[in-house]
């Protein structure tokens, strides 16, 4: 079932035709994880091409990954066809349920309880996931969705090692699970207790789920068996989830957001992702502002400045399109840009306290994880997937094995109050039924004149500044591991703060930035795991990068001698 395109930009099908026409000299795979990057290589290795390796990589992460995507969430999975040069992006985001209110999170006094949007069945939208790798490999595979998902199948069934940072998200949600989790206690926490490091997990009901979504395509999570599990199992525990909303959800196809940026072409992800548009608009404002030549501190000032006019924005008008009137074109034009540079002193901090306010009147994750695949065609998929919250609501319906998101936090349960990433929206993004909240997740491709990059990392609020940086280290001409490690500062208008890691800023460009007006606050620990793919056309080479914070692994496939 696939709603009717959405269309953005008309050159979203165009774009990217010249940067097709020498193929890669093999295939690439960068994910999270080894066990899914092997399942990508398998499928690949087996016939299939880059689209049903991403429904191999995807599902292998819904089994060895549970704290960052699954069945239970949703995501977007941006394609590019090689033969055609067409861009889309498969929206598989989840939905709020039908009996969803705007103030379901609102106490007596109308004050937001955070609780009741992040922990339980009653957080939780309607999941995508499974409906998108269905969509996916019908539309754009080569193998069957069951040839596809056999080896996710096989971790399920076999089992595989949990890891350090496994077990430490475990602590973190263990008490959700054993107060709010369904059966999630019971299988993650086998005797009351958080496993340790090398505990192997197997997940039988998972695989069965897995195995009906194989034999049966969307009807088998969608209806019949896995979905009344789902349905009883939700209900029971306080949730409002009904049958029609598991059989009324779509997937949606839409056409990304094209940009340009130097001599460069930025293909984005859509509403009700913010990335595309709020990459765009912060490419747009440092395209015109005099780079060259200022010392590095500067540039970090600048990029700063341009994240929180772009983040404000994010703010006051992005959400679905389904349900949002937004003004995209304007967002992302060179004149608005324009305006918006004209405030910005190479010598003092903007506060955001005198930009224009986000309204709330206006009309309108390490918890998450992203995988980059190219095919020796030339196809491409960057796709981002979530549950939200590491283990989601930290609830798994019995006899499913799918741990359930908590994304309706991702709404703006009250206008201007933030949500657990720290961001604040308005009406825009309020509650409704049958609406997607906004996402921050930003799979991207960039094409330049010899070099095509396939990009994204989790990373909740921070992931559109983590691709910003990269990006900005693409131009420069970095591989694809240095943009993979590369140090990471952050700025999302509200709080009014440079984010960053502790060796993104030195001691001098710290000192330097606070005497601009910029407060600062250094983060506890490394964030994101970003996965890159570049095709260096001009090398005749592929290179991965996956980000040295996390287990994830970068594999290239090489084929033959095309002569």
């Amino acid at each position: 079932m696939i709603r009717s395109l959405v269309l953005w930009l008309t050159l979203a099908g165009a774009a990217g035709m010249a940067a097709a026409a020498e193929p890669p000299p093999g295939a690439a795979v960068a994910s999270a994880h080894p066990a899914a990057t092997e399942a990508g290589i398998e499928i690949l290795e087996a016939g299939g091409n880059a689209f049903d390796a991403a429904v191999a990589v995807s599902a292998a992460l819904a089994v060895v990954e549970p704290q960052g995507s699954g069945l239970g969430g949703g995501g977007f999975w941006l394609l590019h066809q090689a033969g055609s040069g067409r861009n889309v992006m498969v929206d598989g985001r989840e939905e709020a349920p039908a009996a969803a209110t705007e103030d379901m999170y609102l106490d007596e006094d109308d004050d937001y309880v955070s609780s009741r949007s992040k922990n339980g069945p009653l957080a939780a939208g309607i999941p995508g996931e499974p409906a998108a790798l269905a969509h996916i490999a019908e539309k754009y595979g080569e193998l069957t969705l069951a040839e596809s998902l056999a080896p996710a199948i096989r971790l399920a069934r076999d089992g595989f090692a949990i890891g350090d940072e496994f077990v430490t998200l475990l602590h973190w949600r263990a008490t959700t699970m054993k107060t709010v989790g369904g059966v999630a206690g019971e299988l993650f926490l086998p005797g009351g207790v958080v496993p340790d490091a090398g505990f192997v997990l197997k997940q039988p009901a998972l695989a069965d789920t897995l195995t009906r979504l194989a034999e049966q395509g969307r009807d088998g999570f969608y209806t019949g068996p896995v979905a009344q599990a789902l349905v009883d199992g939700v209900r029971a525990a306080g949730g409002i989830w009904q049958l029609s909303d598991l059989a009324d959800y779509d997937v949606i196809e839409r056409a990304p957001i094209v940009s340009s940026f130097r001599d460069m072409t930025l293909i984005g992800a859509p509403p009700p992702s913010s990335g595309g548009v709020v990459l765009a608009e912060a490419l747009n404002i440092l395209d015109r502002l005099p780079w060259s030549g200022l010392s590095e501190f500067k540039r970090k000032h600048l990029v700063v400045e341009a994240m929180r006019r772009a983040y404000r924005d994010r703010a006051a008008y992005l959400g679905d399109p389904d349900f949002v009137d937004m003004p995209i074109d304007r967002l992302i034009s060179g004149d608005y840009a324009a305006g918006l540079r004209v405030g910005i002193s190479l010598e003092r901090a903007t506060s955001s306290d005198s930009l224009a306010p986000a309204t709330a009147d206006v009309s309108r994750g390490t918890d998450t994880t992203h995988f980059s695949v190219m095919d020796a065609a030339g196809n491409r998929v960057a796709a981002t997937l979530s549950v939200n919250y590491p283990f989601g609501s930290g609830f798994m319906p019995a006899g499913t094995g799918v741990v359930l998101n908590n994304e309706m936090d991702d709404f703006s349960a009250k206008p201007l109050t933030p949500n657990g990433y720290g961001l604040i929206g308005t009406g825009a993004n309020a509650i409704a039924p049958g609406k997607r909240p906004l996402s921050s997740m930003s799979p991207s491709f960039v094409e330049a004149p010899d070099r095509t990059l396939v990009i994204g990392t989790p990373g909740g609020s921070r992931i559109i500044s983590m691709v910003l940086l990269g990006i900005l280290e693409f131009a420069k001409g970095a591989d694809a591991r240095a943009i993979a490690a590369l140090p990471r500062y952050h700025h999302q208008f509200r709080p009014d703060h440079i984010y960053f890691e502790p060796d993104a800023l030195s001691d001098a460009e710290r000192d330097a930035l606070k005497a601009m007006g910029h407060a600062l606050e250094l983060s506890d620990r490394d964030y994101g795991d970003m996965q890159v793919v570049i095709h260096d056309r001009a090398g005749n080479r592929l290179e991965t990068g996956s980000d040295p914070r996390g287990i994830g692994v970068g594999a290239v496939l090489p084929v033959e001698d095309r002569n």
